[in-house]
């Protein structure tokens, strides 16, 4: 018996010091210089290549383990929110949203433009390995195509008939899109596709906005669609519905799914957000979504419109994360990272991005953190 026990311990030390072995040439911090742009809104790591990505709202950078600016992609009008690298076509993908709301306002006010550009959100692809210096344009260099999300906008230009009769623009309160991942089906069916998740208005005065909305697409077809972007005269290329479109009630968050990542250890999808506003929520700041339980359809709260839909369960075990009275089934954490950056890189390890500011612009700075899955926390930063 004694020799077995030594043997089991022995074998959790070699499976420790594996798992260990792919963490030393992760640097802990990683900062991004200053940009003159908005402020960090996703991050991706190339690990093979050894490149990270960041979006800062119109621009993309490009770095890497060390620190060192590879190349950016410039020239953006839209918000350029979440990234996802793709390791199976070594490609880059992010939400790229055009709308003449607060968001597109403030960015023409950053960029010094006046334009009236049409609504429009799309699914941006970067091919990375032509990003070689600065200052490149996603529209003259060839970098970037992209993809429009049809359904997307149809729900943001909607009008539907909330549950007391009144008329509401935008389904479920849809803004657009922001959080983007790569991860299984939720179907059960084992296919890899491409997961994007609705950005949502914080309006406290309506209850059809308390669910995140996941929508999956198969992208193995997508060359079809695929253009460069023209800002003056958009393309409407794109897949005319996804293959599935999911619920997760979480209570209303302040512009929806900041950061959607699917993390393939422990199979969950975790949803990073900003606080909500509502008072019967705790307004958690990033949940965890189950990849193995198929959804579950069952009546949505709140919908008038719509009676019933498959709902996603939240990933996490007992223990693990909080639930109180004021929300009865959800279940969160609140966490200070993770909406403004979130990358799995696993074994269990992430980066997550803080965002800064200085004289020069924006910053981020990306910690790498182990998820821990408390009640309290969900991760710690590795010191």
């Amino acid at each position: 018996m004694k020799r077995v026990l030594l043997m089991v311990a022995s074998l959790l030390l070699v499976i420790n010091a594996v798992a260990a072995q792919t963490l030393p040439n992760l640097p802990k911090t990683l900062h991004s210089g200053a940009w003159k742009a908005g402020h960090v809104q996703g991050i991706a790591v190339d690990s093979k290549q050894e490149f990270v990505y960041l979006s800062f709202t119109t621009m993309l950078v490009k770095m890497n383990m060390k620190g060192e600016v590879v190349g950016t992609v410039t020239g953006l009008l839209g918000h350029l929110g979440c990234l996802e690298f793709n390791e199976e076509d070594g490609r880059l993908y992010g939400s790229l949203e055009y709308k003449n709301d607060a968001i597109g306002r403030g960015i023409m006010k950053q960029e010094g433009v006046s334009k009236h550009l049409e609504t429009g959100f799309y699914v941006a692809i970067f091919d990375v390995d032509k990003i070689t210096r600065k200052g490149m344009n996603a529209e003259r260099d060839g970098v970037m195509t992209t993809v429009l999300l049809k359904t997307v906008v149809k729900d943001f230009n909607a009008t539907v008939v909330g549950k007391d009769g009144k008329k509401l623009q935008h389904r479920h309160g849809c803004s657009g899109f922001d959080g983007i991942s790569f991860g299984p089906a939720f179907d059960g069916s084992g296919r890899r596709l491409l997961t994007i998740a609705y950005g949502i208005y914080g309006d406290t005065n309506r209850t059809d906005n308390d669910y995140q909305i996941l929508l999956q697409y198969d992208t193995k077809q997508w060359a079809k669609y695929e253009a460069p972007m023209s800002q003056e005269k958009m393309h409407h290329r794109g897949p005319s519905k996804p293959d599935g479109k999911y619920y997760v009630y979480t209570g209303n968050t302040t512009w929806g799914v900041q950061n959607l990542e699917y993390d393939k250890g422990s199979n969950q999808w975790f949803l990073a957000c900003y606080p909500g506003k509502k008072d019967s929520y705790s307004n958690y700041t990033l949940f965890a979504v189950n990849g193995a339980r198929l959804p579950l359809v069952r009546p949505l709260y709140g919908v008038g419109y719509e009676k019933v839909g498959p709902v996603l369960h939240f990933g996490f075990e007992k223990g693990q994360g909080r639930s109180d009275r004021k929300d009865g089934e959800v279940r969160g954490w609140h966490n200070e990272l993770g909406a403004c950056g979130m990358c799995s890189l696993g074994n269990g390890y992430f980066y997550l991005a803080k965002p800064g500011k200085s004289k020069q612009g924006r910053t981020a700075t990306l910690y790498l953190a182990r998820y821990v899955g408390k009640r309290y926390h969900a991760f710690e930063i590795v010191e």
